[in-house]
């Protein structure tokens, strides 16, 4: 068992994992990973997909959760995010919600559905009520209790106490309690109730924060960062807290806009949590979750690739298992495309990297699926674009430049 990071997953078919605002939910030995299937293009909603693994180096996708709706919350002209699934005790259903709006951003309710099984599809029910009432927030996050009780938490620090059976919520817990922030993820350990947010930078990354409360109700006491200031969270955005062998994992984005469905990456890391103080130690590429340590990678080969030419290529023959690439990024990055050909020019894989980050970081930025020994040649492509996205007040983010930048690469398996 091994996690890897920044790096695009693979599902059986070759295919970019495609999971992201995701949460995940753990049946049966299995880790099921529920997320926003993005496109290419536009930020519009595609519908929500299902990713499992025993082992998260292996993973299946068991389809589209929740597709596109003819009319309605999640029809045409719509966005759906932040998916997280909760199984409900009391009645064996499971119950998905999320963030639905208008492409504008300007019409947040969130959503309910509901499904018999982790793998099946769901059917959309339409907005979670309080008081009868759409509750009409955007980022959203889910938490269940030890005894079962779910609550529902959103931007600016709402908490809402779910129904018996999930499908409503009952109570206003907690109201305002992190102004200015979004995206939450919580987990409670030894007592002490966690709860992580972003800071509202768009798609950007930044320093994420976390405050502490012994009940949900609170009080609830702000802290600072959990991982190194100026890191950006290790180029990430909190989306949800899960649990491996009774450790405590953050789930994180690296959203890539436009190309969230093939360069966008995920981040997972072990949290140390004790007293209430919380932190991510280091960043870690590939990391055991059994021993919640690193697991050592060596570049093997020197590289001196940086380019911000369109078409220009770099090669590299390899003869088998996965090959690992190693480079550098910056705010000047931007998009490669990578094609893995074998020995008769046919092409095995192709995928894209992105070598965009607003904090500079080196490491590894690409790892391949596994293939049999044989004679392989990578071809990285320089695509001569870059990340960019826009708030609704006009305020640009993403790159600044398209560069390419490789300093090596290795071979294991």
């Amino acid at each position: 068992m091994e996690i890897w990071n920044g790096v695009p997953l693979f599902d059986q078919h070759g295919r970019a994992v495609n999971a992201h605002g995701a949460g995940v939910l753990e049946e049966n030995g299995r880790y099921y990973l529920f997320g926003e299937y993005k496109t290419d293009d536009v930020n519009r909603y595609n519908g929500f997909s299902c990713y499992s693994t025993a082992d998260f180096s292996s993973w299946r996708f068991e389809g589209l959760a929740l597709g596109p709706q003819e009319s309605g919350l999640l029809g045409p002209g719509r966005i759906g995010e932040r998916v997280k699934v909760l199984r409900c005790p009391s009645t064996g259903r499971y119950v998905m919600l999320m963030h639905t709006d208008d492409l504008r951003y300007c019409d947040p309710v969130i959503g309910l559905a509901v499904g018999e099984r982790i793998d099946g599809e769901f059917t959309f029910v339409g907005p979670l009520l309080y008081q009868g009432q759409p509750i009409r927030r955007w980022d959203m996050g889910t938490f269940v209790d030890d005894d079962g009780t779910a609550y529902l938490m959103t931007h600016e620090g709402d908490i809402y106490r779910l129904s018996e059976d999930y499908t409503c919520a009952e109570e206003l817990v907690a109201k305002d309690v992190a102004p200015g922030g979004e995206s939450p993820a919580c987990f409670k350990k030894e007592g002490v109730y966690y709860l992580l947010l972003s800071n509202k930078t768009s798609w950007e990354r930044n320093d994420n924060y976390f405050l502490t409360a012994p009940d949900l109700h609170g009080p609830w006491t702000r802290h600072g960062l959990f991982c190194p200031e100026g890191s950006l969270t290790f180029n990430s955005q909190c989306s949800f807290v899960f649990h491996v062998n009774g450790r405590p994992v953050y789930l994180g984005d690296r959203w890539s806009f436009p190309r969230q469905a093939s360069a966008a990456t995920l981040v997972m890391l072990p949290l140390e949590a004790e007293a209430g103080r919380l932190s991510i130690r280091r960043y870690m590429p590939v990391w055991s979750p059994d021993t919640g340590e690193e697991i050592p990678l060596r570049q093997e080969q020197a590289l001196s690739f940086c380019s911000n030419v369109k078409g220009e290529v770099c090669s590299i023959s390899f003869g088998g298992g996965r090959l690992l690439l190693f480079g550098e990024t910056d705010c000047r990055g931007g998009y490669a495309d990578v094609r893995i050909s074998d020995a008769d020019g046919n092409t095995v894989h192709t995928a894209c990297v992105d070598f965009y980050s607003l904090a500079p970081d080196a490491g590894l930025l690409y790892a391949s699926p596994v293939l049999p020994k044989g004679g392989y040649t990578l071809t990285l492509t320089v695509s001569g674009c870059g990340g960019e996205w826009f708030k609704k007040d006009g305020t640009r983010f993403g790159s600044t430049d398209t560069f390419v930048r490789l300093t090596g690469w290795s071979t294991i398996g």
